[in-house]
């Protein structure tokens, strides 16, 4: 499932984030690629702990726990510590790749699972050409460019892509999330589900219906969830 989640981040808070990047400390993107997706990156990322990191990192991670729409598509369970990069001049693109399939945090030891990446867009569209995120599914490749401060789920089984960046800079915030249902097809099918019984709920309010499907979604989750 590729879905988009508006504003999750509030103007101030990309106001604040793009502040914080003013003089930031850039290095190498491909310290933290795989021996695969090595050979295809070429970007900029911050330091893990350097200071503009940490804030953005804590923005992001405060958002993520007020906004509803990634916590019923995403149904996390851990999230993979947040990190910044940047796209443009002689480091412009991420060729086409898969990301590990466990990433390992150094920090705690402990092991998250990739089943959703995340892109959160730092800079408008109209700030820099090209840099489309291109994830490729059963249906082909689609390309996503969102405002700053929106954000964009995917599978992280996905072949997918950043397309060279030819002016200005592309900034985000990216990461992984491990969740409690690991497959995307059941995922799709629990967010189906409960997107459906809150419109049921907007319209009719909380009848005998509503509350026997709100059953039926939660007894799927009991059934796949791994908590």
């Amino acid at each position: 499932m590729l879905l988009q989640i508006p504003d999750l981040l509030t103007p101030d808070e990309v106001r604040q984030a793009r502040q914080a990047l003013v003089g930031a400390p850039w290095a190498d993107g491909r310290d933290s690629a795989g021996p695969q997706a090595a050979t295809v990156k070429n970007n900029e990322q911050l330091p893990h702990d350097c200071a503009p990191a940490t804030f953005i990192r804590q923005l992001v991670l405060r958002a993520l726990d007020r906004h509803p729409l990634f916590l019923t598509a995403a149904l996390p369970k851990k999230i993979f510590t947040p990190r910044i990069n940047r796209y443009g001049g002689d480091t412009p693109c991420y060729g086409a790749h898969v990301d590990n399939a466990i990433r390992f945090r150094a920090d705690t030891g402990e092991r998250v699972r990739t089943d959703v990446s995340c892109t959160v867009f730092l800079a408008d569209p109209a700030d820099y050409d090209g840099g489309e995120l291109l994830v490729q599914d059963t249906y082909g490749a689609r390309g996503v460019k969102l405002p700053a401060g929106h954000a964009v789920l995917y599978p992280g089984t996905s072949i997918h892509e950043v397309t060279p960046v030819t002016r200005g800079h592309r900034l985000a915030c990216f990461f992984w999330v491990e969740s409690m249902v690991r497959s995307d097809e059941q995922r799709r099918l629990l967010f189906d589900l409960d997107m459906a019984i809150m419109k049921l709920r907007e319209k009719h309010g909380e009848t005998a219906e509503a509350v026997a499907l709100t059953g039926t979604y939660h007894n799927l989750l009991r059934m796949w969830a791994d908590t």
